[in-house]
């Protein structure tokens, strides 16, 4: 890799987490943060050498927190935490969550409050520049005491008695792969197992995630939204800036302001010369309904921001040999972000899917043929993809329930009250690609309704976005499968190549320009 990110548990941003999880940017420990780190492990030698009782150092953990240790066993101590606590199940989590959960981590200790040799962090850094996933299992963490099981099968790997994932999917023994690469296991020493497994890594690594997939979500569900307006020729004025500006919202009014944009120079959404009644909620409300999105998006993002430069295991070492525990580990915040990206995926979803419906509805569709169909009757047309819609929305529904809800208590009740911050995001990943289903569901109809409505043109972006449909996914002229078209066009959202090919990408990043804070004048 020609280029690394420094990092120093202080200045770690949401694009760079993203460059490193998912577009492979290399990473390295920036020499400034070193003394610090050092310091903070000198203190740990200096405890364990004294016979000082310190939390998880010379002492159980958990519940257990009350037994002494030798500390002539301290480093058996924190090799037998990582064994007994690597007790995940089910399939592996994704590569690039894992990726982000190994950056998180190093970014956390490297901060220098944790008491761990630089060299842990310089191996974790390894196995990202290397390409080397571990293999972690799903499901174990409860979000309180940090992701514990997941972040011990990561420590595993580490210490080669885990897995990788290895090219073609598989799991692969952790001392092969390390010997294959000239590795050689990492022995913990004291402090370093605690510090490993005590975080919120895998939480934090799905909340970034998910703020970059929702954000782009919303941008695809607006240009599909935007298309379907045109279809069924609603009027523009329902986005009217003074509207937004009356009600105090700026998310509204850049939601409104984005349709404005997609639907300039449109023939079929302009305002009726004629009286002919309002537009329904589905087209007329989009604005109000999809504000509350963004707005979840921006105190995600607020929450996420933080949280990638915490340091978030215990006890944490501060100057003068002082060791402080506390509950930084707690992922209540991350996991409270996580449902509310939930719910506002929800609704983004249900919308999109009764737009969808009244595309294809006989007696909604302002004139369109039933279900699209070029020959209703012998042709269904897009019958049943607005049934594959609702069956999303429907399991959308059931996994919006909030996560944080059900806390159970856990460590024989020293760990009483619970985030389950890792089931929330595992759940909201689901939620995502199903919405992009969904969204991708619509387009495509809306799409095809736009060319019933030729010789007329619909806005600029509509256009755009239709000819970046085209290009994948052909008209429907006869029935046929379109599973597998809903799947390409899914998957083009996802990598964001369908938004940057209609001219969108980038609309509701952090940069985004803000709307008009002041309302126009009006009169």
């Amino acid at each position: 890799m020609t280029e690394t990110l420094p990092i120093d548990g202080r200045s770690l941003t949401l694009e760079q987490f993203l460059a490193v999880a998912r577009a492979g940017c290399g990473v390295s420990l920036d020499p400034a943060a070193r003394p610090t780190i050092e310091a903070a492990r000198r203190a740990v030698d200096r405890a364990v050498r004294s016979g000082r009782a310190v939390y998880g150092v010379t002492t159980g953990f958990g519940a257990l927190s009350t037994a002494t240790v030798d500390p002539a066993r301290a480093a058996e101590l924190q090799r037998a935490l990582v064994a007994s606590h690597a007790s995940g199940v089910g399939p592996p989590l994704p590569a690039d969550v894992v990726r982000g959960m190994m950056l998180l981590r190093a970014n956390s200790l490297a901060r220098g409050h944790s008491g761990v040799r630089p060299e842990l962090i310089d191996r974790l850094l390894a196995l990202l520049n290397r390409g080397l996933v571990p293999w972690i299992p799903e499901t174990g963490s409860v979000g309180a005491s940090g992701d514990l099981a997941p972040l011990a099968h990561l420590a595993e790997a580490i210490v080669g008695d885990g897995a990788f994932v290895g090219p073609d999917g598989r799991r692969q023994p952790a001392a092969d792969v390390l010997t294959a690469e000239d590795l050689p296991p990492l022995a913990l020493v004291e402090k370093e197992g605690i510090s490993l497994v005590n975080g919120t890594a895998l939480m934090a690594s799905y909340l970034a995630l998910a703020v970059e997939d929702v954000r782009a979500l919303l941008e695809a569900a607006l240009f599909a939204a935007a298309t379907s307006v045109d279809a069924l020729e609603g009027t523009p004025e329902s986005f009217d800036d003074r509207l937004g500006a009356l009600r105090g919202s700026p998310e509204e009014r850049a939601i409104a302001g984005r349709l404005r944009e997609l639907l300039a120079e449109s023939e079929l959404a302009r305002p009726k010369r004629e009286w002919s009644g309002q537009d329904p909620y589905t087209l007329r409300c989009i604005p109000q309904v999809l504000a509350p999105v963004r707005h979840a998006l921006r105190v995600a993002r607020e929450i996420v921001t933080g949280e990638l430069n915490a340091v978030t295991d215990n006890p944490l070492v501060f100057e003068g040999d002082e060791f402080v525990s506390g509950g930084n580990f707690h992922g209540e915040s991350l996991a409270w972000a996580l449902d509310s990206l939930a719910s506002a995926v929800q609704i983004l979803g249900a919308y999109s899917e009764r737009r969808m419906f009244r595309l294809t509805h006989p007696a909604l569709n302002r004139g369109l043929p039933a279900f699209l169909a070029p020959d209703p009757g012998v042709s269904s047309g897009f019958m049943i993809p607005q049934t594959v819609a609702a069956a999303l929305v429907s399991e959308n529904a059931t996994l919006a329930a909030p996560a944080t809800a059900y806390s159970l208590p856990t460590s024989a009740d020293q760990e009483d009250f619970v985030s389950l911050g890792a089931w929330a995001g595992a759940k909201l990943r689901r939620m995502i690609d199903n919405a992009r289903r969904i969204v991708a569901i619509e387009w495509l109809a809306a799409v095809q309704a736009l060319e019933y409505r030729r010789p007329k043109h619909g806005g600029s972006g509509v256009e755009r976005a239709a000819r970046a449909v085209r290009a994948r996914v052909g008209p429907w002229t006869r029935d046929h499968s379109p599973a597998g078209e809903i799947e390409a066009l899914a998957e083009a959202i996802r990598t964001g190549e369908l938004l940057a090919e209609a001219g969108g990408g980038q609309w509701g990043r952090a940069d985004d320009p803000s709307p008009p804070t002041e309302a126009p004048k009006t009169g």
